[in-house]
């Protein structure tokens, strides 16, 4: 091919003796001229717009850190579509509630997610090596602290007087559990039984209270219940409950640093490794709605118990959006309803626990005041000293 013969141009037949080289036309119709044309301009405007046109369908980032009980929901396909509604796409880091309040870097997020108002408060104070935070705070929803049990060992603190039924739901009386975890009762004590004969001591399996919210939250009530139904405020009541209430944490050995790990190992390994488990209710009724549940496992209430307020703190902007959405989208609150989480609007958790039959109470009244957050600060404080 001569060098005027480049690719594109019209094509040419060999030249060789007595066929010298002539060019052959080919005809391109004007309406298949015309609909290239189109298509290669319509290329160049995308290929130079291309920056615009995703900028107009795209989803905002929005990333944050929370408590690994509320993973779940942030993973639901559902709740994806409900938020990409409003143009937000939620990316989430897990911590353990203290952890986010007290150690974990907030500046790479755009919001903070804690399992309480404890935890979101300690957010917003001066920490160390971090400056203040100025969010907003926002309760997006709320779920009372519980016991995942099994009918055996219901069956089995019934007859101790620990546990009672009232209208089908199970209660767990909290007094009568310092006082035996302070006799160092074990299962092997509990007269006549047969179905648990484990020579462990009788402990509520919780997290770390280092690092966990909902170990901050059994504390709460163990402290209430050993201060003789008062919250703890001052030095001498600190001083009088810690020698009652850490034994109950550092006797259990090993905790996990978040919910989310003894509630599977509750799911998945039986009664054998962890007869009672403090969990949020949310879990369980989350785990009623995924059919995760089997036969023989019972939801049981602390008595008293505390409520926890899932509480979010905004770090910039798109954390506002978020919190605004969470707080007020009655798609967005229905989903957190299914998930387990009780909402504003009392119907949306009620219609779930009866469409898949949790035995829930429908109103939690034995509720015990939290402490200030300096007051349980400094409780948590004086039990992570035990575990040295």
């Amino acid at each position: 091919m001569e060098a005027g013969d480049a690719d594109g141009g019209t094509p040419t037949t060999p030249a060789g003796p007595g066929n010298p080289r002539r060019r052959i036309p080919i005809a391109i119709p004007a309406a298949v001229a015309g609909v290239l044309v189109v298509a290669t301009i319509a290329t160049v405007i995308a290929v130079r717009n291309g920056d615009d046109v995703q900028a107009q369908t795209g989803l905002t980032t929005v990333g944050g850190v929370i408590g690994s009980e509320k993973r779940a929901f942030f993973e639901d396909p559902d709740v994806k579509a409900a938020l990409a509604k409003h143009g937000l796409e939620v990316k989430v880091d897990t911590a353990g509630s203290r952890e986010i309040a007290t150690s974990v870097d907030l500046g790479k997020y755009d919001f903070a997610f804690p399992s309480s108002t404890t935890a979101a408060e300690r957010i917003l104070q001066p920490a160390s090596g971090r400056p203040a935070v100025s969010g907003k705070k926002y309760s997006v929803f709320s779920s009372p602290m519980a016991i995942a049990t099994y009918q055996p060992i219901v069956d089995l603190l019934s007859a101790t007087g620990i546990a009672k039924q009232v209208n089908g739901i199970w209660y767990f009386d909290v007094r009568k559990y310092v006082d035996l975890a302070k006799a160092n009762w074990r299962w092997t004590n509990v007269r006549g039984n047969t179905t648990y004969p484990v020579n462990k001591r009788i402990l509520i399996t919780t997290t770390d209270p280092r690092t966990s919210n909902s170990a901050a939250m059994f504390l709460s009530i163990v402290s209430y219940v050993a201060n003789h139904n008062s919250v703890v405020e001052s030095a001498a009541d600190e001083q009088k409950v810690v020698p009652l209430v850490a034994p109950l944490f550092v006797n259990q050995g090993y905790t996990d640093n978040s919910s989310e790990g003894p509630f599977d190992d509750y799911l998945s390994l039986g009664m054998g490794k962890s007869p009672m488990v403090n969990i949020y209710e949310a879990q369980f009724v989350e785990a009623a709605v995924q059919r995760k549940l089997k036969p023989g496992m019972v939801l049981m209430y602390p008595s008293p118990t505390v409520q926890s307020k899932h509480t979010l703190i905004s770090l910039n902007g798109n954390g506002e959006k978020l919190g605004e959405l969470l707080s007020t989208d009655a798609e967005l609150q229905q989903l957190a309803a299914r998930h387990g989480f009780r909402t504003a609007d009392k119907s949306q958790f009620a219609n779930v626990v009866n469409q898949y039959d949790v035995p829930v109470a429908k109103d939690v009244i034995d509720v015990a005041d939290t402490p200030t957050y300096d007051a349980l600060e400094r409780l948590l404080d004086a039990v992570s000293k035990s575990y040295r």
